[in-house]
């Protein structure tokens, strides 16, 4: 059942394969949470995210990793209040492709591009996303190296066509999941409280 693919989703460990190169080219699900789940990006009325200037600070920092790896391609991307979804595809060029004199970025510091793209692995572009958000949120609220995010993320390497399928809509409709298991958490709050006080 759709549902129950990722209802855990809170959850921090790790779901890495032994012995996989997380640099291949693929598809990877990704979640982050804000240190202490604390509900700082926004919020969620009647299944629509209304975000804030920290939603749209990791928004522009997840959309801008493209500068830095030329290997990385944003796919479906949601802010939730004390969380982020998102898909990252990893690709490379067909070998030979010469991007010298580009003026893209590679990795956390620039360096000359090659005929050949340096690979990087997910765990190193996750990090990126987190120090450059991070930086900008701090500058924002004048708390130099203080921490946004969880130390640790939640990875999944899309096996098939279906799978993708599946956590792409499961992506698109978080703002309305969050909703209804707000509505069914009060509902069931309301139905204990009146079977204490029957």
């Amino acid at each position: 059942m759709r549902s129950k693919l990722f209802s855990n989703k809170y959850r921090t460990e790790s779901l890495r394969l032994k012995g996989f190169d997380y640099s291949n080219a693929g598809a990877y699900f990704v979640t982050i949470c804000t240190l202490g789940m604390k509900k700082v990006l926004g919020d969620v009325k009647n299944g629509v995210f209304t975000g804030n200037e920290f939603s749209d600070i990791a928004f522009d920092k997840w959309n801008d990793l493209g500068n830095h790896y030329l290997n990385y391609i944003p796919d479906i991307f949601v802010v939730m209040p004390n969380h982020i979804h998102g898909i990252i595809r990893i690709t490379y060029p067909v070998s030979g492709t010469n991007i010298k004199n580009s003026n893209l970025e590679t990795g956390l510091k620039p360096v000359s591009t090659e005929a050949n793209i340096k690979k990087h692995p997910l765990s190193e572009m996750i990090r990126a996303f987190k120090t450059f958000s991070t930086k900008e949120i701090n500058l924002q609220l004048e708390t130099p190296g203080k921490s946004f995010w969880q130390k640790d993320y939640y990875e999944r390497v899309i096996r098939n066509e279906k799978e993708y399928e599946r956590i792409w809509d499961y992506i698109h409709y978080n703002p309305l999941r969050w909703t209804w298991e707000k509505e069914k958490f009060e509902e069931n709050t309301i139905k204990t409280n009146k079977n204490k006080n029957d």
